[in-house]
Formats: structure tokens, C-alpha cells, sequence
């Protein structure tokens, strides 16, 4: 879901706490976060880079920000539906989120939270001509 959040557009302005995975290298299964203790965007004139602080085991001090893919947060994905949100329920073995856009009310479902709101942000960035 992540990536097709990426895809449609989203962007990232990462923040301590935020949750990132590196996918193509091998690290696919790993999730990191940003610790200005450990991890901490640099800010370099070829771009932003993640750099990894104390990491003396890993062969890896530093990667480029756009090959990080940002895993948003249950909190971050409601507070980017901003005022279209307004509920989110279990049904049966799924969560659905509830928005209204354009006062037309939908629902979006998924298997955890994340998904139903990354479902209903997907939708508002098409609607956004993002997607």
C-alpha cells in the first residue's frame, strides 16, 4: 500500500518516529525509524540522504532519500484525509474508514486500519488528479 501511496503521488516530509522501509536491497522485510538518535535526514547538495548514526555493523552509512519508502502511520494517514474523514469502525473482520468529498459519502475497507485510510487516501489523491 505504501508504494502505491508513493505512486499516487504522496509525499514525504519526514519527521522523528516516522517508519521507513529500504525495499530493493535486500532489506526488504526490515522497517526503520527516524531517531535523531539513529537515523536522521542530512540535508547535502545532491539532495536529502538518510543517514544511519552508529551503525558500525551494517555496511551502510547512508541512503539516498528517494530509494526509502515512507511507511505512514495509522495517525499520519487520517490526519492527511483531513476534513473528508469522518469515521472509522470494524466491520466483521475488516476496519472501514468513512469520508465524505464533494458531499458524497464513501467507504473504503481493508484488513487493518492503515489499509482502510491508505484505501480512502489513494481515492483522494485520484480525485486530486495525483493518482
Amino acid at each position: 500500500m505504501a508504494q502505491r501511496l508513493s505512486a499516487a503521488g504522496l509525499a514525504w516530509k519526514p519527521a522523528p518516529g516516522d517508519r521507513f522501509a529500504i525495499p530493493d536491497r535486500g532489506l526488504d522485510e526490515d522497517v526503520f525509524v527516524l531517531s535523531n538518535m539513529t537515523i536522521e535526514v542530512h540535508t547535502r547538495p545532491e539532495g536529502q540522504v538518510l543517514g544511519f548514526n552508529g551503525t558500525t555493523e551494517w555496511a551502510m552509512d547512508d541512503v539516498e532519500f528517494d530509494e526509502a519508502l515512507w511507511l505512514p502511520r495509522e495517525d499520519q494517514l487520517r490526519e492527511l484525509l483531513g476534513g473528508t474523514f469522518r469515521a472509522l469502525r470494524r466491520e466483521d473482520e475488516r476496519w472501514a474508514v468513512d469520508i465524505t468529498l464533494m458531499d458524497e459519502e464513501q467507504t473504503f475497507s481493508g484488513e487493518t486500519a492503515e489499509d482502510a485510510y491508505a484505501a480512502a487516501l489513494l481515492h483522494l489523491l485520484a480525485a486530486a488528479g495525483l493518482g
